[in-house]
């Protein structure tokens, strides 16, 4: 008798991360703003924030979006129509579980919170459950990140130059050839909708 396959996800619905830098907030409020309440799709949120500094951020996304915005919490666990916001001087990671792992960033680069190390092990951890958005930033945050989520099934999509205020992190990510669709920004969040009704359970 054959043995059953074990999927290794712990979750079994899709998993939408958002990362960003510079320009995030109208580029993440324009993404979420549309998305449903009922959403059948956890999402993560990680814009880079400066370490010394309280963040409003998950408040003012909340305001926006039928969704439920909260700040990432160590331990919490991934929900549908849930979104959870990486806090300042903290990476945000999704551990063996399927739950979220805050470890203290450094004084040096990466990047904080780090795109690359969100996206590495929400790759490892949800495979091709997960679904990349690399929004609007400077610098080259998300390009490993990118190749873990293609290396382990997931799909990436990225904003485009366009409707970028810096398109550093959206051309790292288009680079690798491992993006699926560049898109203008008023165009994510209909394609997320779609990916996840696509790719439920």
């Amino acid at each position: 008798m054959s043995e059953q396959v074990r999927d290794p996800c712990a979750l079994r619905f899709p998993v939408v991360a958002l990362v960003t830098s510079t320009g995030g907030l109208d580029a993440l409020s324009t993404v979420l703003a549309p998305l449903p309440a009922d959403l059948p799709a956890a999402v993560l949120v990680v814009q880079h924030l400066h370490p010394d500094h309280p963040s409003l951020l998950a408040g003012l996304l909340d305001r926006c979006t039928a969704l439920r915005v909260r700040s990432a919490g160590d331990g919490d666990e991934l929900e549908t129509g849930t979104v959870l916001v990486a806090p300042p001087a903290r990476h945000l990671l999704v551990t063996s579980e399927a739950r979220i792992g805050l470890i203290d960033a450094g004084e040096l680069p990466p990047a904080r919170p780090s795109a690359d190390l969100l996206l590495a092990t929400l790759a490892v951890t949800c495979g091709p459950r997960v679904l990349a958005v690399v929004l609007t930033g400077k610098g080259t945050d998300a390009q490993a990140g990118v190749r873990a989520v293609s290396r382990c099934g997931g799909t990436v999509l990225a904003q485009d130059r366009a409707s970028s205020t810096a398109f550093g992190m959206p051309s790292a990510a288009i680079d690798t050839g491992l993006v699926k669709t560049v898109l203008s920004l008023p165009d994510i969040p209909a394609t997320i909708v779609r990916h996840v009704h696509d790719h439920r359970a």
